[in-house]
């Protein structure tokens, strides 16, 4: 049975998370305070952070908008990006997580991506300490592979505990989950909760108007969405919504949220204007038949085995 996470006061968020990235970075304190709130509006409760994201900014902006309402919300941070799953870096990047949300107690925590130098009982028995002293109520991965969540998860199960959510990038030009990840979720009740919906803002059309952003300006997205197909993909899209009378965001993101392993996509956005298409997904029922067109504008990846002829 899927992990069904719920805020302090027992209520379970609604099926869209928001990504809190750009919080103090991209994003001023007016604008951040701007989305947060039309995210409240619209009956979001889940919002995401970490410890690397904008020096910090981003998680004590978080906890600032969120004091008020702590009860109602469930916010998730990430530790371990840098300095690896050591004992001594997830307390103190914890510590300082706390301490910048204001909170005594995250909802959720991440290790932010794999570590292979350090032994899993030494990263998951810290969590289930962290978790049996009620610092924690969930534990998730960011970035790991299926097999090392199978790896992490058999560990954890002896430690008494459990890998709850798993955060993967996910979008329709990066469809690798579809191969392990989400079948590895619906079969062992992790709950995928995908970044990226939009793909970098690639999939809004926007740089095919030649505006700017993250693929323009970072050259790790520029590589990241640099390959022909999926430009070709965005057009497509883009199309198709123009044809649907729809913003492209709003298929982008409806497409992630209908995949039978039940995402719970991460929205985010710059400002209230880029984040409004990505919250009308919330409302947006997308048929099969729709899903099934949209699906066909990528190409499908090959099953794990690579036996196309069985497919």
């Amino acid at each position: 049975m899927m992990t069904d996470l719920t805020t302090l006061s027992g209520q379970r968020p609604a099926r869209f998370a928001f990504g809190c990235m750009q919080f103090g970075g991209r994003a001023d304190a007016r604008a951040s305070r701007e989305m947060f709130d039309a995210c409240r509006a619209a009956g979001l409760r889940h919002f995401d952070s970490a410890w690397v994201y904008t020096d910090g900014a981003s998680e004590t902006l978080l906890g600032q908008f969120a004091a008020k309402e702590r009860e109602d919300l469930l916010i998730a941070s990430k530790v371990s990006y840098s300095g690896g799953a050591k004992r001594d870096t997830i307390l103190t990047q914890f510590d300082t997580s706390r301490g910048r949300l204001g909170m005594d107690m995250i909802d959720l925590l991440y290790i932010h991506r794999w570590d292979g130098e350090t032994a899993l009982q030494e990263t998951f028995g810290t969590l289930a300490e962290l978790q049996a002293q009620g610092k924690i109520r969930y534990i998730g991965v960011s970035n790991f592979a299926a097999w090392q969540v199978m790896k992490a998860q058999a560990v954890a199960r002896d430690l008494g505990t459990r890998i709850d959510v798993i955060q993967p990038m996910y979008n329709l030009v990066k469809r690798q989950a579809e191969v392990e990840i989400l079948p590895m979720c619906q079969s062992e009740g992790i709950l995928p909760v995908p970044y990226s919906p939009l793909g970098g803002g690639l999939l809004t059309g926007k740089y095919l108007r030649g505006e700017t952003g993250r693929l323009s300006e970072d050259k790790g997205y520029a590589t990241r969405y640099g390959q022909t197909f999926m430009e070709t993909a965005a057009r497509d899209l883009v199309a198709l919504a123009g044809d649907l009378g729809i913003d492209p965001a709003v298929l982008a993101v409806a497409w992630v949220a209908r995949h039978q392993a039940g995402p719970v996509p991460i929205l985010s956005a710059r400002s209230l204007e880029q984040l409004r298409p990505s919250l009308a997904a919330m409302e947006f029922e997308m048929s099969d038949a729709l899903y099934a067109q949209i699906t066909a504008l990528s190409p499908t990846p090959p099953p794990a085995t690579d036996r196309l002829e069985e497919v």
